[in-house]
């Protein structure tokens, strides 16, 4: 099978295998304390400061428009402050750190299936075409260890900004803003809505500002469950997104993503029984297949 035979569904596939590796950084006990020793105080700004520090110190305004789907607030209410602090290198220290220990805890190993997996990870995660993708280009741009833990933390943080851009570049193609995104996400029934008012800062009042705006445009029946419509275009911003995310993955030929699925996703499933990562997250991630080591490319 040629790169250019490849399923979309094969980047599908590896996103859930390397974003809970990468997600470790939001929800492990481990990295909200080498954040919090760093003097980057409560986990909002924890999350604002680490995920951002690759940008340096831009205006809260710019860290809004990349995240895409947090209230205006939520970056204002700690950026720039988190900076006085410590600077962003220092919390660039902070989260790869802390990200470490969370996957050494949760029995990711220096040796030489991690070593490989990080290797295979990065080879893809460095070949990604950097125009309109910011998130990914900042990370990029930073040093790669050599660490096994630590470069497997650093390619999946690539990887996942990598699509992470180009899922926004979607949702702005289909005219769905950020706070509509999350909306969205709920009535798909991919994420709780108690979660998302929660950590995305919604009253009762904006929720329902934007549910009407989704109503209107006849995505969401007056229940707020998605219409056929909204079935439609909910499935066409995950295909296309799944699409534009299988580009990186060219880097690899066959026999290395069989070897990459074969090494990856038991490293996975470890994370995971760890239990830092919630089963209700933004993410959208899929669980079900993750006894499966194998890639199914023929």
């Amino acid at each position: 099978m040629s790169t250019m035979e490849r399923s979309a569904v094969l980047a599908r596939r590896l996103y859930d295998r390397f974003e809970p590796i990468h997600a470790v950084t939001y929800f492990a006990p481990d990295a909200r304390a080498a954040m919090e020793a760093a003097g980057y105080h409560g986990t909002g700004m924890g999350y604002f400061a680490g995920r951002s520090a690759p940008l340096g110190p831009v205006p809260p305004e710019v860290v809004t428009a990349l995240f895409y789907n947090f209230a205006d607030s939520q970056a204002a209410r700690v950026l720039p402050d988190a900076w006085r602090y410590a600077p962003p290198a220092v919390a660039l220290r902070a989260r790869a750190a802390g990200a470490v220990a969370a996957l050494h805890r949760c029995g990711v190993a220096g040796d030489d299936v991690t070593r490989t997996a990080a290797e295979l990870l990065t080879k893809a995660a460095i070949a990604g075409e950097l125009g309109g993708r910011p998130l990914y280009a900042a990370n990029r741009a930073l040093p790669c260890p050599t660490e096994p833990v630590a470069m497997l933390w650093h390619a999946t943080t690539l990887l996942r900004e990598h699509r992470g851009d180009g899922h926004i570049a979607v949702l702005a193609a289909h005219g769905i803003t950020g706070r509509e995104s999350n909306v969205l996400q709920v009535a798909s029934g991919r994420v709780s809505r108690e979660f998302i008012m929660r950590s995305r800062v919604y009253d009762a009042v904006q929720w329902k500002q934007h549910q009407d705006n989704l109503i209107r445009r006849g995505l969401l029946d007056d229940t707020g469950s998605l219409t056929p419509t909204g079935h439609q275009l909910k499935t066409r911003i995950e295909d296309d997104t799944d699409t534009l995310a299988l580009s990186i993955w060219a880097a690899l030929d066959d026999a290395e993503l069989q070897r990459l699925f074969a090494v990856l996703t038991p490293l996975t499933r470890q994370v995971v029984a760890g239990g830092d990562i919630p089963v209700d997250t933004p993410m959208g991630l899929a669980r079900h297949e993750l006894d499966d080591d194998a890639a199914h490319l023929f």
